[in-house]
């Protein structure tokens, strides 16, 4: 049977329905097929899978405005959404193993954007960007062989509200010589050549998705939107997921790694010198999901031949993308 492109477009813009609607779709609908979405939140913070949520939030403005918090699948930053924002999502196999490809997935949204007269580029690790402005994150998840990407597109934000509901360490903002979170996003509506509102742009870039891939709708049934809101009630829309607790921890060691991201690492050392436990949050990408380096590292001692010899066989780099052992140890012993 020939692989197809399914279009789904979410009419919701609650984001505990449409993270549980991406899940559903990656972890339920035929594997044979590749899928594209488009969705849209309403005053939304988004915090990747490994974050650490309440250091990621201005949390008083966050409640003031009733902005709702809620946890992806994948890695990679925290982002603000309203309804001037559009999210896109593929879900596809993976590229032999290499899921971490993120110019592919970006690349429509740069021709319908030229096709507007409007000159974007694929900047960094995950960016797009207008004037070297950042208007769009993406972020990917990956499984059993099939990855879902996903990106924001900034078209007509209230650039105030991010600027304040999001906590951008100072080291992040130092890293790109910028002097704030405002003046280093952009909204991508100013660009357009034919000043158009953001539903006109979601439809463009739907109609250029039909015409380059010969897509063809789906249409969810009832089954689809009775696990979908299961999904939603039961891990979306629970505190426990979107926050949880830090971990208890001794010892706390934090770096931003060029090419890999922020990294902190919560220790908890036992009496005898020994991890105790471990834990990994930051907006790093993964293969796989770090609980399992941590279990690898439970039990050494915090010293540079114990960490390397509980390392070997192991590769860092699929729990924590990009990032090699002697950085880590390094890390690790910092």
């Amino acid at each position: 049977m020939k692989s197809k492109m399914y279009y789904i477009q979410s009419n919701s813009t609650d984001p505990y329905y449409n993270l549980a609607l991406e899940q559903h779709v990656f972890d339920k609908l035929d594997r044979s097929h590749s899928y594209f979405m488009l969705w849209q939140n309403d005053n939304a913070i988004i915090v990747g899978k490994h974050q650490n949520t309440i250091e990621e939030i201005n949390a008083a403005y966050v409640k003031e405005k009733g902005i709702t918090v809620a946890r992806r699948l994948s890695g990679g930053g925290a982002v603000y959404h309203d309804l001037g924002n559009i999210n896109f999502t593929f879900i596809v196999d993976d590229n032999n193993g290499k899921p971490f490809d993120f110019a592919a997935f970006c690349v429509p949204v740069v021709q319908v954007l030229a096709s507007m007269g409007v000159k974007a580029e694929i900047s960094g690790r995950n960016d797009m960007t207008i004037d070297g402005k950042k208007f769009s994150g993406n972020s990917q998840y990956s499984k059993q062989g099939r990855v879902m990407h996903h990106g924001t597109i900034l078209y007509d934000s209230d650039l105030q509200v991010v600027s304040k509901a999001l906590n951008v360490s100072v080291d992040k903002i130092e890293s790109k010589g910028i002097k704030s979170v405002r003046s280093r996003v952009t909204n991508v509506r100013p660009y357009v050549s034919e000043d158009i509102p953001t539903t006109d742009f979601l439809n463009a870039l739907r109609d250029f998705m039909f015409k380059e891939n010969d897509m063809q709708p789906y249409e969810l049934t009832e089954e689809d939107e009775r696990n979908i809101r299961q999904l939603r009630d039961e891990v979306y829309s629970r505190w426990e997921w979107n926050y949880g607790k830090s971990p208890a921890h001794t010892i706390w060691k934090a770096r931003r790694v060029e090419g890999c991201g922020k990294l902190e690492i919560f220790i908890n050392m036992a009496k005898s010198g020994i991890i105790e436990d471990i834990a990994f949050y930051g907006d790093f990408f993964s293969n796989l999901d770090p609980a399992g380096l941590s279990a690898v590292l439970k039990g050494c001692f915090l010293e540079e031949e114990s960490l390397r010899t509980a390392l070997t066989g192991t590769s860092v780099g699929k729990y924590i993308n990009n990032l090699t052992v002697n950085d880590f140890v390094s890390i690790m012993l910092q």
